[in-house]
C-alpha cells in the first residue's frame, strides 16, 4: 500500500531557501533615480544601516562598484550615483567643477534622506569626495580617496592629451564602434601608453567606448579641463589636507596605478593628520574592481575601527575650525618665507 502524499515543499521553495534567495537580492543594487533641479540623476542602492556613499571617476559609472556593493550590504546602506555627464543621469550643458558636483552629492544626499554618510571617491571621485567633506563637513562622517585626483600634478599623459584644443576632434574617432570593437583602441593604444593591467586596461576602453555619446563626450571634456591642463592637475587639495584630522580618513591606492601614481598617496597621508594608508602591491588604478574583497574588508575594518566625525558647526566646532584654518595660513607664511 502506499504512503500517503504529504505535502513536502520542493528544495527550491522551502522557507529557508526563499529567505536566502531574497536576501541575496537585497544586497544586490538596485537602480534609482531622482529628478534634482531640473536633471535626472541615476543611482544605485542596497543594504540597511549606516551609509556609505560610492563615488566613481571620469568616464566611470556606478556599475564600477558591482563587485563591492554585496559585500558592503551586509551591513551598511550602499549608495552609488552616476554622476552627472555619465552612466544613465542627465549629460546636461553646465558646470562640470569639482565644487558643482559635491553640491550635487549633497542635494542627492538631502532628496534621500541621508544627512550622515561616509564618503568614498575613486580618482576624480577622490577628488569631489576632499571637496564635499571640506565643504560640507557637518554630512561627511569617514573620508575614503582611493587612487584620487587632486593631490599632486602628475597625471598620465593620455589625460593631459585629452585637455589640448582639437581633443572634441579626435575623441569621436576614438571611440567609434568600429575601432572599439575591433580591439584596435584597447590592444594597441592603451598598452602602447602603459596601460598593461588588465583592469585598467578594460575599464579605460569601456569608459572611451562611453564618449561615442555626444553628451557624454562634452561633459569628459568640461569635467577634464576644470581639474587638468597639459601640465597636469591644476586643482589641488594639498593646501587644505590639514584639516582632514577632523574626520578619520583612509587613503587606497594601487602601487602599479599607471593613471596617477601611487606617490601621491605618500605624500597626502604624510600631510593628512591621523590619516590611514594602504596600498595594494599588485593593483593598478581600478583596485576595488582588480581586487573588491580586499577592498571591501579594508573599508569595514576602518569604519569598525574609527568613531565618525561630528560637526555642526557649533559655536566650539567653528571655533575650532577657525583656530585649525588660522593655523594653517600661519604654517603657509612660514613656509613660504
Amino acid at each position: 500500500m502506499a504512503e500517503p502524499a504529504r505535502n513536502i515543499p520542493s528544495p527550491r521553495t522551502t522557507p529557508a531557501r526563499r529567505g536566502a534567495s531574497k536576501r541575496r537580492r537585497s544586497l544586490e543594487p538596485r537602480e534609482q533615480e531622482v529628478v534634482l533641479h531640473g536633471h535626472r540623476m541615476s543611482y544605485r542602492t542596497a543594504g540597511e544601516g549606516p551609509v556609505v556613499l560610492l563615488i566613481h571617476g571620469i568616464t566611470g559609472t556606478s556599475e564600477q562598484w558591482n563587485d563591492v556593493f554585496p559585500l558592503l550590504a551586509e551591513r551598511f546602506t550602499v549608495v552609488a550615483p552616476d554622476l552627472l555627464g555619465h552612466g544613465r543621469s542627465a549629460k546636461p550643458r553646465g558646470d562640470y567643477s569639482l565644487g558643482a558636483y559635491a553640491v550635487g552629492i549633497r542635494d542627492l544626499l538631502i532628496a534621500l534622506g541621508h544627512h550622515r554618510v561616509t564618503v568614498v571617491g575613486h580618482s576624480l571621485g577622490g577628488g569631489i569626495a576632499l571637496q564635499f567633506a571640506y565643504e560640507y563637513p557637518v554630512f561627511a562622517e569617514r573620508l575614503v580617496v582611493v587612487s584620487s585626483g587632486g593631490l599632486g600634478r602628475e597625471v598620465h599623459p593620455l589625460l593631459r592629451a585629452a585637455t589640448l584644443p582639437g581633443a572634441e576632434l579626435v575623441l569621436p574617432l576614438i571611440a567609434h564602434e568600429r575601432v572599439l570593437s575591433a580591439g584596435i583602441f584597447a590592444s594597441r593604444l592603451l598598452k602602447r601608453v602603459g596601460l598593461e593591467a588588465a583592469p585598467d586596461l578594460a575599464e579605460m576602453a569601456r569608459g572611451y567606448a562611453s564618449l561615442g555619446d555626444g553628451g557624454a563626450r562634452q561633459a569628459f571634456l568640461h569635467t577634464l579641463r576644470a581639474v587638468l591642463d597639459p601640465l597636469g592637475q591644476r586643482v589641488s587639495a594639498t593646501d587644505r589636507l590639514y584639516l582632514a584630522a577632523m574626520v578619520p580618513t583612509l587613503i587606497l591606492w594601487g602601487r602599479r596605478d599607471p593613471l596617477i601614481p601611487c606617490a601621491h598617496a605618500e605624500s597626502a597621508h604624510q600631510a593628512m593628520p591621523g590619516s590611514e594608508l594602504e596600498v595594494f602591491e599588485e593593483s593598478g588604478h581600478f583596485l576595488h574592481i582588480d581586487q573588491p574583497v580586499r577592498f571591501a574588508r579594508a573599508l569595514i575594518d576602518f569604519i569598525d575601527s574609527t568613531e565618525p566625525a561630528e560637526f555642526d558647526f557649533s559655536d566650539v566646532d567653528l571655533a575650532q575650525f577657525r583656530e585649525r584654518l588660522l593655523a594653517g595660513a600661519s604654517a603657509a607664511k612660514t613656509t613660504r618665507a
